[in-house]
C-alpha cells in the first residue's frame, strides 16, 4: 500500500487500540480526533460494521513546522492512524506523510514529512 504503513498485530482489537494510543504518545503525538467508525455506521445507517477506529494524531512541533512552510497543509492533517478488526485479525495502519504531503509540491516539506513518517512507523511497529 503506497499511502499507508500497515501491520497485523496479534492482539485483540481493544488492546491494540490502547497500545496504539500509548505508542503514539511515546512518539510525541496527541490524539485530537477519535472516530469510532463502527458506532457511526450503526447510528447513522443502522448497519453493522467491523470494529474500526480512526485516531487523528498530531505532533505539535511538527505541525507547527509544516504549517509555517505551507499554511493550507491543514487540509491534510491530522495524521490518521486506524485500528480495525477484519476476519478475526487486527490491523494497525498509519498514513504516510511523505505521500500525503508530497501532493502539495513543496520540497521544503519533505524533511518534515520524513521525520513524521518515521515516528508514525515506530508507533505502529511498537504496538
Amino acid at each position: 500500500m503506497i499511502y499507508g504503513y500497515k501491520k497485523q498485530v496479534n492482539l485483540p482489537y481493544e488492546i491494540a487500540v490502547e497500545k496504539t494510543r500509548q505508542a503514539l504518545k511515546k512518539e510525541g503525538f496527541g490524539i485530537i480526533t477519535d472516530i469510532d467508525v463502527k458506532a457511526v455506521v450503526k447510528n447513522k445507517l443502522n448497519i453493522n460494521f467491523e470494529k474500526y477506529i480512526i485516531l487523528g494524531a498530531c505532533n505539535p512541533s511538527f505541525t507547527h513546522k509544516a504549517l509555517e512552510l505551507e499554511k493550507d497543509l491543514g487540509l491534510l492533517m491530522p495524521c490518521n492512524v486506524v485500528v480495525y478488526e477484519g476476519k478475526g485479525k487486527t490491523f494497525v495502519v498509519s498514513t504516510r506523510p511523505t505521500v500525503t504531503m508530497g501532493v502539495v509540491g513543496n520540497p521544503q516539506l519533505a524533511p518534515v514529512a520524513s521525520q513524521v513518517e518515521e515516528k508514525l512507523k515506530n508507533a505502529v511497529d511498537n504496538v
